[in-house]
């Protein structure tokens, strides 16, 4: 009976909340409220609390291993994020905990206590946020993602601190012994295959070897996750591994959201703290957005990254049900509440930034970050727009008839292609400020190769809106994206299985009629 209740709920709440232009995830965790209404009328077993926990905490895992496969370890390292995550931390801390004191009456623990757990985002929200937008790469997604890590390590210490669960002595040991771990485990991913033995190696590690084993010395079963996907990051199997749990996750996601729904109903004084709460996140991303400014990123980074953190942690579920039971239904409100107000800002968020940048660019540092200076395409003929597995194929193709320049928001993709002899240059597509400044004096053709179909009809447009009236060549997955491209101004859209299926059968043809022909003796 509990898979059927929630199955039939969650799915009914997304279908609603979808056609609503919202997320699913809100459409869960409402699901998750009604459950908790209605379910016991409807023979929910008393156990399904408990399932739950388990399926959510087998969902967090695996998206925290996904993070982890694609991140750096030099990206926690850039004072951008950890100099915004300590100082955001601090200042937030401070305030709600004062706010608390002052209005609430609340002792200065308490306070300090629910005043830490409110300065922190939700990595699952972010994370599954910037997956489903394909922005991990991107650079304000990867700042968000490290300012991200920094608060889940701060987090750790203070429930350690508060539940008086210090990390065992094995810890240190643990830690020491990564290093010699990860050929071990780029080891086994290799023997793994391409099959479903590859999702089990991923389970392995991410729920086992991460969670179960960094929990097991008290550091915490998604600092785990986290970096044994960390420690995988530079195999060139780690894209495939994610893209094999990617369903996996998001089943048990949403087993996350219902949870946070089934918490509790709220009260009247529940509500009224809930809503206030919500009414001040926008102060919180708005410090998130002064705080990236003085570290020198330009608007559009600053701003995106500051709304896709505009959302309060599921971490003040946890230590609500540890260390502050009184506090969980009304932290459960506050966390939903938030995610239906960051939900819709983040599908909109470049929008958004569009409409609000005359007013936003009057921020910006004179000097701008390393990572966002501008492009020059130098005497490049062609441009290639993303550089992933189809844009890497399509300039090897190209370069030994026509010179060409590749384009991608993955600044460690960009590494990786020079030190390849490849030129490619670091630049977000999805950034007016990037046409604007752009100029393609000697461009006579553009190949689109990014995986977002938004992001090719973005470029498109831009393209034609510039003047450029050479030919636009993109792929296209499914045939309903063909008409769209058409429409944003491409001349020459490909579908991608059926022009393998083409190739297939030009190579098939090509070997039948080499097999038919006589076979010629040489003598000697």
């Amino acid at each position: 009976m509990f898979e059927v209740i929630a199955l039939s709920f969650a799915f009914t709440f997304g279908l609603a909340v979808r056609r609503l232009g919202l997320p699913p995830l809100v459409g869960f965790l409402a699901a998750g409220f009604a459950i908790h209404a209605v379910g016991p009328a409807l023979g929910l077993p008393d156990k399904t609390g408990e399932i739950l926990d388990h399926v959510a905490h087998l969902g967090v895992l695996l998206l925290l291993f996904a993070v982890g496969l694609k991140l750096r370890l030099g990206q926690l390292a850039q004072p951008q994020v950890f100099g915004t995550a300590l100082i955001h931390s601090a200042i937030t801390t401070a305030v709600f905990s004062l706010g608390l004191v002052v209005f609430l009456r609340l002792d200065w623990p308490t306070a300090l206590l629910l005043g830490v757990v409110l300065s922190f985002s939700s990595t699952v929200f972010s994370a599954k946020v910037l997956e489903a937008k394909r922005d991990i790469g991107a650079f304000y997604g990867r700042t968000a993602i490290g300012i991200l890590v920094v608060q889940d390590i701060v987090a750790l210490a203070v429930l350690s601190l508060y539940s008086g669960q210090a990390p065992s002595p094995w810890a240190l040991a643990l830690l020491a012994t990564l290093p010699v771990l990860r050929p071990v485990l780029h080891w086994l991913l290799d023997i793994s295959g391409h099959d479903e033995l590859l999702i089990l190696a991923g389970m392995l590690l991410a729920i086992v070897a991460g969670g179960a084993g960094f929990q097991a010395v008290g550091l915490g079963a998604e600092i785990g996750a986290l970096v044994i996907g960390l420690l995988l990051s530079t195999h060139n199997r780690a894209k495939e591994l994610s893209d094999s749990l990617w369903g996996l996750k998001e089943l048990f996601l949403v087993g996350f959201f219902l949870q946070i729904g089934m918490s509790g109903l709220p009260g009247m004084q529940d509500l009224i703290l809930a809503l206030v709460l919500t009414l001040l996140l926008p102060l919180k991303g708005a410090l998130f957005f002064a705080l990236l400014l003085s570290f020198r990123l330009r608007a559009r980074t600053a701003f995106l990254t500051a709304l896709n953190l505009t959302a309060y942690s599921e971490f003040s579920l946890i230590v609500a049900a540890t260390v502050l039971p009184d506090w969980l239904v009304p932290l459960a409100l506050a966390v939903s509440l938030s995610f239906v107000f960051a939900a819709p800002l983040d599908r909109f968020a470049d929008r958004l930034f569009i409409r609000l940048e005359p007013h936003l660019k009057g921020f910006e540092a004179r000097r701008v970050h390393r990572d966002e200076l501008p492009t020059d395409l130098g005497t490049a003929s062609v441009l290639i727009l993303g550089m992933g597995r189809t844009g890497t194929a399509a300039y090897d193709q190209i370069t030994p008839h026509l010179s060409a320049v590749g384009i991608d928001a993955d600044t460690y993709r960009v590494q990786a292609h020079v030190a390849a002899g490849r030129r490619v240059l670091f630049a977000d597509v999805e950034d007016a400020g990037f046409w604007r400044g752009l100029r393609l004096p000697g461009i006579e053709g553009v190949i689109l190769a990014m995986d977002s179909i938004e992001a090719k009809e973005s470029a498109a447009h831009a393209l034609r809106a510039k003047g450029f009236r050479g030919p636009i060549v993109s792929h296209a997955l499914y045939e309903e994206h063909v008409l769209r491209l058409k429409t944003a101004g491409a001349d020459h859209i490909y579908q991608t299985m059926n022009q393998a299926g083409i190739g297939l059968a030009d190579q098939a043809a090509r070997a039948i009629a080499l097999d038919r022909q006589p076979a010629s003796f040489i003598e000697v």
